[in-house]
């Protein structure tokens, strides 16, 4: 009998402080439908679902044909699920992690290094930066969601110094006059500004920086998001957080590139083959996600093989999944969790006619 190659997975939740309350969370609601036995505490927080081999969130599977307990135990075992060139080129090792996000309040101002900076900081600060190992991410919005990512246009920030008095005490009269006679200089000229301009803010005494928020406050929006990340654990951080803080090195590792928001904006692009699949793939090896919207006038659903070890997340919709090697049909519901080895299809037969939506984590090399 062939190994079971596709199974279900019960994923760890994070409860960062910042996340949603309760049943108020994406992560909660998602969890209490896929698990009847899951008890949602509504005092407490659920910010994140983590799917992936994370040594702080290893998957459990759910399938005791399975000698092995977690994900990361059985791909230790059985590195070939995961593709040739993935194995290859990550050493054997699931490349992402896979995440729900639900957002209650502000996240820390943060960045993440590149491949380079991260082996830098790993020699130099362990402690803080555990691996070399770079770490981009991408986010895909489930509900109306709002970020912060960049720096937007030098004419945008310069009105709103104008305009905000509490913006420009923060910032110093001498960076935003730089700032504002870079409108007129190269680009050059404009990241020095920039740079200068956030580093001020940055080191910004807390308490003068409490001040002038008590003066303007602002709400951030609640929102959920899917996620996805390279398997890494550096995060340079500047505030809004009680975690280790590393201004010089933020205001340092940035590109001060100005540019409008929609450009920061990642498009999908349509699949040629399937007509429900749209495809994000960004410009790093380590990850691709993939959205599948299936009208619930679609009876049976077949979820393409990948050279590429891969996790489903049901979000919307139920249905019953056969492959070629399993023992039996497994059942998926809102908030469960496939994990798809390499080279595998899945059938996957809507159990209502009500409309399918998915994600799914990849990497395609």
């Amino acid at each position: 009998m062939a190994a079971q190659r596709v199974f279900p997975l019960s994923c760890v939740v994070q409860q960062y402080a910042w996340g949603k309350m309760g049943s108020n969370s994406e992560v909660a609601r998602l969890l209490a439908s896929s698990d009847p036995l899951a008890q949602i505490s509504e005092d407490k927080p659920y910010a994140e679902l983590w799917m992936g081999t994370h040594p702080r969130g290893d998957a459990k599977i759910l399938d005791n044909s399975i000698l092995q307990k977690t994900l990361g135990q059985w791909i230790a075992e059985n590195q070939d699920c995961l593709g040739s060139k993935v194995k290859d080129t990550f050493n054997g090792k699931l490349p992402f992690l896979f995440k729900v996000l639900s957002v209650e309040t502000a996240l820390s101002i943060q960045a993440h290094p590149n491949k380079e900076l991260a082996e830098k900081l790993h020699l130099q600060a362990p402690q803080h930066y555990p691996d070399a190992n770079h770490k981009p991410e991408m986010a895909i919005a489930l509900t109306p969601f709002q970020g912060l990512c960049g720096f937007r246009p030098v004419e945008e920030i310069v009105t709103f110094l104008t305009k905000v008095p509490e913006f420009q005490f923060l910032i110093g009269d001498n960076a935003a006059t730089q700032l504002k006679q870079s409108l007129s200089c190269d680009s050059q000229a404009v990241a020095s500004a920039l740079q200068s301009c956030f580093s001020h803010l940055m080191k910004s005494e807390k308490k003068v920086v409490v001040e002038q928020l008590n003066l303007l406050v602002k709400r951030i929006s609640q929102q959920d998001c899917v996620e996805c990340m390279a398997c890494s654990d550096n995060t340079v951080r500047a505030g809004l957080t009680p975690k280790f803080i590393d201004v010089p090195t933020l205001c340092e590792m940035l590109s001060y590139i100005p540019s409008p928001s929609q450009d920061r904006l990642f498009p999908p692009a349509w699949s040629q083959e399937d007509p429900y699949l749209s495809i994000y793939d960004p410009p790093v090896p380590d990850f691709t996600v993939m959205k599948m919207e299936v009208p619930g006038s679609v009876t049976e659903y077949r979820v393409l093989a990948l050279d590429s070890a891969s996790i489903l997340l049901m979000v919307q919709g139920t249905v019953t999944a056969s492959t070629r090697t399993a023992q039996a049909t497994i059942s998926l519901k809102r908030g469960g969790v496939l994990f798809i080895g390499a080279n595998e299809s899945v059938s996957l037969k809507l159990t209502l006619p009500k409309d399918l939506l998915m994600f799914r984590a990849c990497c395609l090399l």
